[in-house]
């Protein structure tokens, strides 16, 4: 061969070379990449899991009352009492009626709002009169557990010296053995989780308009509110409500919800979404429909110790 030849293949080798190396370096940036990059089916399946994920709190959020009612409501009873202050000698000068919602944190024991249980706590025209030197005094303390058809005797056991908190003892023990705990929150719950407030918004009247036609036009006008309750618990209608919303802030043993409550409700257990009692239903704003607020229920555990370890006695007060 001539050595114009060989001339041209030493030219030519480098570029075999270069091209050689060129299409190995391509495979190895392929590889890198198939192996190390997200694939289009594990983005898609991230996506599907999230999907999935979302529509599971979705129909969490729509079962959540139905949940808790189906689980919980004997467990839920409704408050009715009769109070007076009066001076010493004197007819009272003022007598009134009261309602709310407890709910069986013990055996024997219910956890309700101070103001439901000692009805003059907080109460303007309670207090102007017993500054003056009257005296307050509970005439009645009764409560309808939906699954039994005649009311119990209660009294407050212990009441929160500090807060809107009380505990009362049931005084019937055939309906101790019957009346199941609420499971209580062991950790505090963080704004925007789902809650459910149950208990017994507007009290009677709120009772006897989902009862039946009858019962309604037969009991709906008496002013006679044990009469009527005596009646709703033979017919098995003494059933608790159920609202759903959001948590908005928790301040210190406080918290702030927008599922709607009403007087009547105060005293009701306050759920998680899994089922959990979080805190007392308490109070709420008219007019701002997020201003429904509880107590944490980590501010009652210690009334519960409290009134298990008590005496049967005349109520005390704790910090």
């Amino acid at each position: 061969m001539s050595d114009e030849f060989f001339q041209q293949e030493e030219v030519l080798r480098p570029r075999w070379i270069q091209a050689a190396l060129g299409v190995l370096l391509l495979l190895i940036t392929g590889a890198v990449i198939y192996y190390y990059a997200p694939h289009p089916d594990a983005n898609l399946k991230s996506q599907v899991s999230q999907l999935t994920r979302q529509v599971d709190e979705l129909r969490q959020e729509q079962d959540m009352p139905a949940m808790v009612l189906n689980h919980y409501r004997n467990s839920i009873c409704y408050i009715l009492g009769i109070y007076r202050v009066s001076f010493p000698g004197e007819k009272p000068s003022l007598r009134a009626r009261i309602s709310g919602t407890g709910f069986v944190v013990a055996d024997g024991l219910l956890a309700t709002n101070r103001h439901v249980a000692e009805p003059w706590y907080e109460d303007p025209e309670s207090s102007l009169l017993i500054k003056k030197g009257a005296a307050p005094e509970l005439e009645k303390l009764i409560a309808f557990f939906p699954g039994l058809s005649a009311p119990v005797n209660i009294t407050p056991a212990i009441l929160s010296a500090q807060g809107d908190l009380a505990v009362l003892r049931i005084e019937d023990l055939i309906a101790v053995h019957r009346l199941r705990p609420l499971p209580l929150a062991e950790k505090s719950s963080a704004p925007g989780e789902l809650v459910a407030v149950v208990g017994y918004p507007m009290g009677i009247l709120g009772m006897l308009a989902k009862s039946p036609p009858a019962v309604y036009e037969r009991l709906a006008f008496r002013h006679d509110d044990q009469g009527a309750a005596n009646e709703l618990a033979a017919l098995s209608l003494i059933r608790p409500s159920a609202t759903c919303g959001h948590l908005g802030d928790v301040v210190a043993d406080k918290l702030i919800y927008d599922a709607p409550t009403a007087h009547g409700g105060s005293g009701g257990p306050v759920f998680n979404s899994r089922g959990e009692v979080i805190g007392i239903n308490a109070a709420y704003i008219d007019g701002f429909s997020g201003g429904t607020l509880g107590i944490s229920v980590q501010a009652l555990k210690p009334l519960i110790l409290a009134a298990e370890n008590k005496p049967q006695k005349r109520a005390s007060k704790i910090n």
